[in-house]
């Protein structure tokens, strides 16, 4: 009743918005994106709530974990060996690199905001305009992109053939040994293993009422409340639908300056009913990713809540209802090799 009373011209909206996000909830959580049928992945805890909590541990093969992890930091795989993949997805920055838009070989700048490594996994598509179908495919476009790695797949087997370890680590896992599909398959294992259990939020789901304050979650009932969960829901608060960036008013028109990445993925496409839509990005540990969307137009969490609120969901929150929400998100930074991820970002470097 309470969102009736404040919201009722928006009601109707909202409620088909909510409706598609638990079909595309429901869709996607039974549907695999990744190869072998998600075997990866451990079962996910029931609650009756529209976010669950990511599982505690995931089914992944340690030796091609270990493999990724040393190619995932490997600026061999660049053109001029300079950039590796954790030069844009810093695990100690919340799996991004800080930056409005990256930097690439002999510095040349993206096009757009790095989205965060972690729990990549769990999207459903891969890019914010949802191009790649699954990591293994995402790893093409780095690697291959003139203003990333610019390198080609033919020089990056080049390289790690030259090195004796890789070549004997390689074969004892593929026999094939260095292709570009079976570093993809190493890179794309260790990016799997990059996820982040355990956060406040998620011990709450599981039962400890008391991880969370009342401030907290009174954040989560309003975040539900007003309709951020018709995009942000599912293990991993978004990343498992697409959705038009200015679905009440024109996001676009009032921030001026349209470039073609802001075009999303019609770029991909051309269909006109995807102009400016985009994967929806999963809120996950969100605390430490800005700036935030995929024009980095927002600068910390409390303007970013405050643009979703007005173009998303036709609200014009006040101060103290963005400051419970963003309460709340602070709740979904979890745990890294069982640490926390904000104590990984307070002892790494500053952005």
């Amino acid at each position: 009743m309470v969102y009736l009373m404040r919201f009722h011209q928006r009601f109707f909206y909202i409620l088909a918005i909510l409706l598609l996000a638990g079909s595309a909830y429901w869709y996607f959580s039974l549907t695999t994106h990744v190869p072998d049928q998600d075997s990866w992945r451990m079962p996910v805890v029931s609650v009756d709530e529209p976010i669950t909590p990511l599982p505690l541990t995931l089914n992944l093969d340690p030796n091609k974990v270990a493999l990724g992890k040393r190619l995932f930091n490997d600026p061999r795989l660049s053109a001029d060996n300079t950039i590796s993949c954790a030069s844009c997805h810093d695990l100690e920055r919340g799996g991004v690199d800080g930056r409005p838009r990256a930097l690439g070989i002999g510095g040349a700048v993206g096009g757009i905001n790095v989205p965060t490594v972690f729990n990549s996994g769990f999207n459903f598509r891969q890019f914010w305009d949802g191009r790649a179908a699954s990591l293994e495919d995402q790893i093409d476009g780095p690697v291959q992109h003139p203003k990333e790695m610019g390198s080609t797949w033919p020089k990056v087997v080049e390289n790690l053939k030259g090195d004796s370890a890789y070549q004997s680590d390689f074969k004892q896992i593929y026999p094939e040994g260095i292709t570009p599909a079976t570093i993809k398959d190493a890179i794309a294992s260790f990016e799997r293993s990059l996820y982040t259990p355990n956060s406040k939020f998620d011990r709450y789901l599981r039962g400890e009422k008391n991880s969370l304050d009342g401030e907290e979650v009174a954040g989560y009932h309003l975040f539900k409340e007003i309709g951020c969960i018709a995009c942000h829901q599912g293990v991993n608060v978004g990343g498992n639908m697409y959705e038009k960036i200015g679905l009440v008013e024109n996001y676009f028109e009032q921030r001026g300056n349209i470039e073609q990445v802001d075009l999303g993925r019609f770029n991909i496409t051309k269909n006109e009913e995807h102009r400016y839509e985009f994967r929806v990005p999963s809120l996950r540990n969100v605390a430490l990713t800005a700036p935030y969307f995929h024009d980095a137009s927002a600068v910390d969490l409390k303007k970013a809540v405050a643009i979703m609120g007005k173009f998303q969901l036709g609200v014009d929150l006040k101060p103290d209802e963005i400051d419970r929400i963003v309460k709340f998100l602070n709740t979904l930074t979890g745990e890294y090799e069982g640490r926390s991820l904000s104590q990984a970002e307070t002892t790494g470097h500053e952005k």
